[in-house]
Formats: C-alpha cells, structure tokens, sequence
C-alpha cells in the first residue's frame, strides 16, 4: 500500500507501508512507517499549511497598512515572496497526502491579515515586533517537528520532510533576524504585545493540529 506524501523539487516522493529500493540485483528495505507515526506526519503538514497561510496573510496585510513611502517595503516584500513560496510547497505537500487542510483556514487568514494590517498602523517597529515574534515561534515548532522526524530511523521520505522543514525553518528564522535589526525591540508597548502575539500563536498551533 503505497502513501505518497512529500514533494519537493518536482520530485514525488513516498511513504510506504513496506517500501524496496533496488541496487543492481540487491534490494534494500525501508523501514515502514507505524500508523502513529503516519498520522503524526499528517498533523505536521496540516498545521504547518496552516501557519504558511496565516504568514502569507500577515506579510500581505502589513504591504496594505504601511505608507508607500515606507522604506520597510522592500524587506517585506522580499519576505512576502517567501513566505508564498512556502505556502505553495505545504499545499503541494498536503495535496500528496490528501491531508485535510485545517477547517479553520479562512480564520487564519483573516486573523493573519488583520495581526499584519494592525500592528503595521502601529508603526514599522510594531510591524517589525509582529515579524519576530511569530516567526520565533514558527522556528520552535518547525525545529520541535525536525527532532520528531530524525527519530524515524531508515525511512527516506521521513528524513526528507525534515530536510524540507530545515530549509522553511532557516527563512523563517532568518525574516526574524531581519525583524531585530530594523528595531523589533523597540516597538511601542513591545512586551504586552509580543506576549499577546506569541500566546496566539502557540494556541494557533494547538487548534490547527486538532481541527
């Protein structure tokens, strides 16, 4: 019974109960994902879809809020155009999987919008605040899913999602270094804020797993 679930690059790979790859005459077996294991998968992509769409939401509503002269809109755009492509490769992903996308979908986007939108109307500092603190978040939990993935001993398409992840993670964390060098930190009102922002993202997380 064959599961395809990752893709990247334009190449389909999958995850298989019992899966042979052959070598001239040798055949090596790799090791079968359990169900838990085959489930858990499935709730990373659904979530991580989630949260590529809610950041896609976030980067486009601070383009809507800030003055066209800004000189943050550049930047945001740069990390627009990759938090797009990211959304592009988890609805691919999820698509292979047949994962179900998060009901909830249109809330986050509307959520996301309005977080972005909002704290930009703030001010390029706020909007800066809303950038580094959701994509510290974002960086825990995909650096939580990469732990989870390289304990999958002897299954390729298990060890390539990981790979997949690392890269999201390393732009994910690298928006949120651009974030700190252009003033994060001095947001008006920056710790209730970015208390209020991170708690809705860790809640985000754990609802988009379940529903």
């Amino acid at each position: 019974m064959i599961r395809r679930v990752v893709w990247i690059g334009g190449c389909t790979r999958r995850y298989t109960t019992t899966t042979t790859a052959t070598t001239g005459s040798a055949a090596k077996k790799e090791t079968p994902l359990t169900p838990t294991q085959f489930e858990s998968i499935q709730e990373m992509l659904r979530v991580d879809q989630a949260g590529e769409l809610a950041a896609d939401a976030i980067y486009r509503g601070q383009l809507f809020a800030l003055k066209e002269t800004s000189p943050m809109k550049p930047l945001i755009q740069h990390m627009w155009d990759q938090e797009k492509h990211h959304r592009v490769i988890l609805d691919t992903l999820c698509a292979n999987n047949r994962v179900r996308p998060s009901v909830l979908s249109p809330v986050w986007y509307g959520m996301g919008f309005a977080l972005g939108a909002g704290t930009a109307l703030l001010g390029e500092k706020a909007a800066m605040m809303c950038t580094e603190v959701v994509e510290e978040v974002i960086g825990v939990h995909y650096n939580d899913q990469i732990r989870e993935l390289v304990k999958i001993p002897d299954n390729e398409s298990a060890q390539t999602l990981a790979q997949v992840i690392k890269v999201l993670r390393d732009e994910e964390l690298e928006h949120r270094t651009h974030a700190l060098q252009h003033d994060a930190k001095q947001a008006p009102l920056y710790d209730p804020l970015s208390f209020i922002i991170r708690t809705g993202c860790q809640g985000a997380i754990w609802v988009a797993s379940r529903f």
